[in-house]
Formats: structure tokens, C-alpha cells, sequence
């Protein structure tokens, strides 16, 4: 039986507003992918071609953990969280899940290995990456539309002067994280009132 190995990287773990994003990727050793690397050290526009040819050519599953699943859980057991979901979803089953970081999900379907830094270390990891990060962007495009004023296009949620101007001035929104300091700290104030 060929070993199925998935990468498994997030996007989003920092911002103040939108979800967590987690995506799995088990890549097709018949049908290589060049120029895979972390999403971070891509152009937007190498991520966005990537990650059309990820789709076409490999298995993959994106899921992703709202605000409200943060603030319950906190951003590390959501992101845990979505990493066992976005496994799961696959099918088949991986044989082995390689996690990006350094910790690893409970109750997984499968064996798990965390790298640090493995969306650097390993095509399968890069290419969660690049799926996370672009799958999370344009989610955040389409929220600033919903939610104008807040500049999400711009910054993706991001904790920038511009957001934290536009927090304080609007209030939080409904893809706002009330668990984080800055939103928290102006919900318990309740400063964007005064």
C-alpha cells in the first residue's frame, strides 16, 4: 500500500476578526508540484497559481473555525481542533498526518509528526500552507464587503493601527474575536461608545 502522507498547515492564528484556517493536503508523487515553499515567502500571486494547481492535482480538505469557536476555546485548541477536522475530511484516510509546529491534535484518525517550521521542511506542509493562506484571504475579501469600515482587505484581520482605529471607532463585528486583548479590552470599556 503506497504511504499516504498529509500536510496539514493553518493561516490565521494572529488576526483580531475571521476565522482560523486549516487545510490537509496529500500531495500526488506521479504529479510534482514545483515551486512549493512556505506561503509566507510567496507572492500573492505565486500563492493564488499554486494553489489552483494544488486543487487540480492533489487531495485536499480546508475547514475552517469561526470567532465564536475561538472565544470558546481558546486560538490554540481551535487551531488544534481544525487540524483533527481537516484530517478527517480526507478520503481516504492518510496514513500519516505532518503537522506544521509543535504541538499535535488529540483523538487524531491517523499517526502525526509536528515539524517546526515544516511548512519550510516539506512540499506536503508548504502546500497546506499555501491552501490555508489563500483560502483565508479571500474569505477575509469578502468580509471587508460585508463588514466595510474595517479595512479587512487590507490587513486580513491582522491587529494593524488601521484595524485597532477602525475597532475603536465602529466596535467589534461579528467575525470580531472578543477573547483577544484589544477587543476585549474595548467590549469590557465599551470605548468605541464613548
Amino acid at each position: 500500500m503506497t504511504q499516504r502522507i498529509a500536510g496539514v498547515d493553518e493561516a490565521g492564528r494572529g488576526p483580531l476578526a475571521g476565522p482560523v484556517v486549516v487545510a490537509a493536503v496529500v500531495l500526488d508523487p506521479q504529479r510534482p508540484i514545483a515551486g512549493l515553499a512556505d506561503s509566507k515567502k510567496l507572492s500573492a500571486a505565486r500563492r493564488d497559481a499554486l494553489a489552483l494547481e494544488i486543487k487540480a492535482h492533489a487531495r485536499f480538505a480546508i475547514v475552517e473555525v469561526d470567532a465564536a469557536t475561538i472565544d470558546r476555546m481558546n486560538i490554540l485548541a481551535a487551531t488544534l481542533h481544525g487540524m483533527r477536522l481537516a484530517v478527517e475530511a480526507l478520503d481516504p484516510l492518510p496514513s500519516e498526518a505532518w503537522i506544521d509546529g509543535n504541538r499535535l491534535p488529540q483523538n487524531m484518525p491517523c499517526a502525526c509528526t509536528a515539524f517546526v517550521k515544516g511548512d519550510a521542511l516539506h512540499a506536503c506542509i508548504s502546500a497546506a500552507s499555501i491552501l490555508a493562506k489563500t483560502h483565508r484571504d479571500a474569505l477575509m475579501r469578502r468580509y471587508a464587503e460585508q463588514f466595510p469600515g474595517y479595512g479587512f482587505a487590507d490587513h486580513m484581520g491582522y491587529p494593524t493601527s488601521e484595524h485597532l482605529a477602525a475597532l475603536k471607532k465602529l466596535g467589534p463585528s461579528a467575525i470580531h474575536r472578543l477573547s483577544f486583548r484589544p477587543v476585549r479590552e474595548l467590549v469590557d470599556g465599551d470605548l468605541w461608545l464613548a
